[in-house]
């Protein structure tokens, strides 16, 4: 049977929630998939490739159904809390998606998709590409650290002393981590709802 590009994606990706990104090499995946590592390279030149791809699907994911007609922000707090749970589907979901630059489709119409909720909010062009970078970066950031922190085990547990930091820490790890989310996010969207109404006054 022919090694389809779509196949190597999703062996891919049921490799890393089986192992993680560590555990993620070619040969493992090629001796999954049945095949030489080598045939993998007839559709991703290299591996940053096929993560890039790995990460593209797994936008993809946070993309359907569409969004709900409702206010910018709403939307816009919904698209990071998609992009966030498709990223948590995943074992090192996030640390796969960081540093990718994939211009593919599901990438492609996620980010247009969060431009046109600004900009039909009245968000100049030139700028809703840099609050949507800054959204994903928040997303990013949060969900590598939750991810890590799920392995980690407790805080007190890494022999930290009794400090200020100690017990502010502490609050925060035993947080929901859809709480603590939720918080900075809502940090962050009164940010852009500042820079809005400066450009509309």
């Amino acid at each position: 049977m022919q090694l389809k590009r779509a196949d190597i994606v999703t062996a891919a990706i049921a490799l890393l929630d089986a192992e993680g990104l560590d555990g993620l090499t070619m040969r493992k995946l090629g001796a999954r998939l049945g095949v030489q590592a080598g045939a993998i390279y007839w559709h991703f030149k290299d591996k940053e490739a096929l993560l890039g791809a790995m990460a593209d699907r797994m936008i993809g994911e946070s993309a359907d159904p569409p969004l709900a007609p409702g206010t910018w922000d709403a939307q816009l707090t919904e698209y990071a809390t998609r992009a966030r749970r498709a990223l948590l589907a995943h074992r090192d979901g996030a640390r796969v998606m960081a540093g990718t630059y994939v211009q593919e489709q599901n990438t492609v119409h996620a980010g247009e998709m969060g431009v046109r909720i600004l900009t039909d909010a009245g968000y100049p062009l030139d700028r809703a590409g840099w609050v949507i970078f800054s959204l994903m970066y928040y997303v990013l950031g949060y969900t590598i650290e939750e991810q890590a922190q799920a392995q980690a085990g407790d805080w007190e547990d890494r022999g930290i002393e009794d400090t200020a930091l100690l017990s502010a820490m502490s609050d925060v790890v035993r947080s929901d981590p859809d709480e603590r989310f939720a918080y900075g996010l809502g940090l962050f969207m009164d940010g852009v709802r500042l820079r809005l109404a400066e450009a509309l006054s």
